[in-house]
């Protein structure tokens, strides 16, 4: 660990030479990548740097506990085991600090929620999903922008995808993914009865058009009439879009919109989060030594999180937590699974990351 510390430092003081440089202060785009590389080695630099510090004087104090003065011995024995508690955490964050970061954690992020078996039951729990994610982007602070639904007749959604716009979003949701099963009377159920239903989620990072190249020849775009609930001129004209890509087969249909340009706007901004998501996924299947160790980065087959209403209690499958406090959880306080599960995650990241 201490090897690869020294090559960040060294690396650290090479980027405060190249930004103090003409050349580079004269060319504004480079001057930019430089100074946020600088910026984010810096918190590594700065607590491997206290943490030398340390280290030295614990060094000092051992020539102290041979001291023929006992005050003397005392206090460096009492010096030396404080310096030790707090080398023991530096150490702890050093390793948090070297795991390598989720290049996609910065950025905002597509959500699609699908309602799985269980029919309308299915898709009333779509719909108080996207309420809960709603809620909690509320709470952060976050933009949220529809980009294409199919609602039902009862208030439910066969699907709905929405973006998130905000401080870390994507780092913040990206273990969201996968089969959210809900257990409860539904209120057509006249004998009580508690339903099983599933409704999945796909979280993407959202792509910038330099990510992901998309050659206007591989697109089928078709346009028609919009179906479902509309307002006036939705339902009357052709401002649908339906756009293939077809050397992946990929589909995105975008109707909500009044404009036929806003709709395909929306739908190439969904492909092109797919297809992000497509190529890193592929990126990830040829770099993993044993494929159980993905799990959390997205697995939609994946049975995630329980919500089982007459027990007021959510299950997080994952990391064994269970919470009895549905009512919030719905209301988008999800932070006390979040926390968590990124805590666990980041954990089993940099275990892989030591035995790398």
């Amino acid at each position: 660990m201490f090897d690869k510390l020294e090559s960040v430092e060294s690396r650290y003081l090479e980027l405060e030479k190249e930004l103090s440089d003409s050349a580079t202060i004269a060319n504004q785009r480079e001057y930019q990548r430089l100074a946020k590389e600088h910026a984010d080695l810096m918190p590594c630099v700065q607590t491997f740097r206290k943490h030398r510090e340390l280290a030295a004087r614990l060094e000092e104090n051992r020539e102290l506990l041979s001291d023929a003065d006992p005050d003397i011995r005392e206090l460096a024995q009492e010096d030396s085991s404080q310096i030790q508690t707090e080398l023991d955490e530096l150490e702890d964050e050093l390793k948090r600090l070297l795991t390598p970061k989720d290049p996609n954690d910065d950025k905002d992020v597509i959500l699609e929620i699908r309602a799985g078996t269980g029919g309308d039951e299915a898709a009333l729990f779509a719909a108080d999903l996207f309420r809960m994610y709603t809620k909690y982007a509320e709470l952060m602070s976050w933009k949220v922008d529809v980009l294409s639904s199919h609602a039902t007749g009862i208030g439910g959604f066969k699907e709905v995808i929405f973006s998130l716009s905000g401080n870390r979003a994507y780092s913040r949701l990206k273990f969201e993914s996968g089969v959210h099963r809900v257990q409860r009377v539904p209120t057509t159920e006249s004998q009580g009865r508690i339903h099983t239903s599933a409704v999945t989620v796909a979280v993407f990072p959202e792509a910038e058009e330099v990510e992901v190249e998309i050659e206007p020849n591989d697109l089928r775009v078709d346009v028609f009439r919009s179906s479902g609930p509309g307002g006036q001129s939705v339902n009357t004209t052709d401002s649908a879009v339906r756009i293939t890509h077809e050397p992946t087969g990929l589909v995105v249909i975008c109707q909500d919109e009044k404009s036929q340009h806003k709709n395909k706007a929306k739908a190439l901004k969904v492909l092109r989060a797919r297809l992000l998501d497509r190529k890193q996924q592929e990126q990830r299947d040829k770099t993993a030594e044993d494929r159980k160790s993905q799990v959390g980065t997205g697995d939609r087959s994946e049975r995630v999180r329980t919500y089982n209403f007459p027990q007021n209690r959510v299950t997080e499958h994952r990391i064994n937590l269970t919470l009895y406090k549905l009512e919030h959880v719905l209301e988008g306080e999800i932070n006390s699974i979040i926390d968590p599960l990124t805590t666990h995650f980041e954990a089993e990241s940099i275990m892989q990351s030591n035995h790398a």
